[in-house]
């Protein structure tokens, strides 16, 4: 059993600790936040156990702890990796690990010099609709993709009571927090390494929002991949919109729903045809599955998925829309890290 404390316990962090204390293999040991409300909250829900207001004093407290579930906010997070470090504890941390891409590539080089793994908690690319997809490319059911366009439309109220409300004063919340995991899919399901962005951020004028929460881009892949990425969370209707689509050489590939509604046709049919997928409990099926690849590294030795370092390539993703849409011009990956890519 392995022995974890969890630290952050928002709305993913309740995720976490449910994931956890279903584990047959983990032990939810503790809980950490600065407030005293989400504590009893998480206590009252997942029963009696030692909880702090900071990892340091839980750190300080406990003498058997495994590993570390950080679902804390991604801002100031050098202290905790470098504690962690310190004391050999392996971390799953929540995306995105850090709101700069400097600052992220320094949690990076903390932890691979102290040789400990840092495993990032891109959920999605666990889930059940994201491998089936992977699978109609892998059976080449209607060819090499091509190009595709990805739209995420939501209007995210994020004043309510149930979401995180730390994105409000971001620079660039669509961005950070949401657009991470549409661009983490894209170079996991087709396979291919970012080569440069064209991309323009706004704030529409009724945005609660005090940094861009619209976000269109142009992605090119070095594999020749293009990607038309259009995204919002202050879309003006409610109800929320999401498509995949995916041109290949001999059909089409598209996804409707972020959670599934898969479906191909080949380039002469005149229906889709649906792809079938297991039951998925939502938010919980895709982070269990997550934590099970961190234990199967941690408790058998697995190679490390969802690196730090691999997660460093998304960020830079970010980094290259951002100066893209100030400079009113294209860039390129290599040019945003001084080095190149090479430092990734």
């Amino acid at each position: 059993m392995l022995k974890v404390v969890l630290a952050g316990l928002g709305v993913r962090g309740r995720h976490w600790a449910e994931v956890i204390a279903r584990s047959q293999r983990a032990e939810l040991l503790a809980f950490v936040d600065p407030s005293v409300e989400a504590l009893a909250r998480a206590l009252s829900e997942f029963g009696e156990r030692p909880a702090f207001a900071t990892l340091e004093a839980a750190l300080g407290a406990l003498t058997d702890v495994d590993a570390l579930v950080l679902a804390n906010p991604p801002m100031r997070r050098e202290g905790i990796v470098r504690l962690a470090c310190a004391l050999k504890l392996p971390m799953l941390i929540e995306k995105p690990l850090a709101l700069d891409l400097g600052e992220a590539l320094k949690l990076v080089q903390i932890a691979e010099s102290a040789a400990v793994s840092l495993m990032v908690g891109l959920n999605f690319r666990y889930l059940p609709v994201t491998k089936a997809l992977m699978r109609l490319l892998a059976d080449d059911a209607v060819g090499r993709p091509e190009f595709a366009r990805f739209t995420y439309e939501r209007w995210r109220d994020g004043r309510r009571p149930d979401l995180n409300d730390y994105p409000l004063v971001m620079d660039h919340p669509m961005l950070w927090e949401q657009s991470i995991h549409h661009f983490d899919l894209m170079r996991f399901v087709y396979g291919q390494a970012p080569l440069r962005l064209q991309c323009q951020t706004w704030n529409p004028p009724w945005s609660m929002y005090a940094g861009d929460s619209n976000v269109s881009a142009l992605i090119e892949f070095e594999g020749g991949m293009r990607v038309n990425y259009q995204g919002t969370w202050q879309g003006s209707w409610a109800a929320p919109a999401f498509e995949w689509r995916s041109d290949c050489a001999a059909g089409i590939i598209t996804q409707r729903d972020q959670f599934g509604a898969l479906f191909y046709a080949r380039r002469d049919e005149a229906a889709l045809r649906s792809v079938p997928l297991p039951p998925h409990e939502r938010w919980i099926s895709e982070t269990a599955a997550l934590f099970a690849a961190f234990l199967d590294h941690v408790l058998d030795g697995a190679p490390l998925q969802c690196s730090g370092r691999d997660h460093l390539m998304s960020l830079a993703m970010l980094e290259a829309c951002v100066q893209s849409s100030a400079k009113g011009a294209g860039v390129l990956i290599g040019e945003v890290l001084p080095g190149g890519t090479e430092r990734l």
